[in-house]
């Protein structure tokens, strides 16, 4: 009972705390390894939350049980090779790294679901 009683208040947390997770995590790697310049690297690492515009292509635009790995355009294995080429050129790597972020936080999301 008592883990059916978690799961159906963390369901309802579930979209928020992945929302800050897109927010924190880029966060932390700005402050850690861009200590610098880390609002700069902070700023590069949020614009990986760009491809969730795809999800506007999408019928329902949201759906709170769909998981965006392999569904959205830009959520496809294809497009994270591309994300991971993008950490190679240095004049690409923060927005590479942020595109890599936020598509591991998507599948962290996708694995929560089930």
């Amino acid at each position: 009972m008592q883990s059916l009683v978690s799961e159906v208040s963390f369901s309802g947390l579930r979209p928020v705390v992945h929302l800050a997770l897109h927010l924190i995590v880029p966060g932390v790697v700005a402050l850690t390894w861009y200590r610098e310049r880390w609002f700069r690297a902070w700023l590069w690492l949020l614009a990986g939350w760009l491809i969730d515009l795809d999800h506007l292509l999408a019928d329902p635009v949201y759906a709170p049980e769909r998981c965006s790995i392999g569904f959205h355009a830009l959520h496809t294995a294809s497009a994270i090779l591309a994300y991971g080429l993008l950490t190679v050129p240095k004049r690409t790597r923060l927005l590479g790294l942020g595109l890599l972020i936020h598509i591991g936080l998507d599948a962290l999301d996708c694995w929560m679901m089930h």
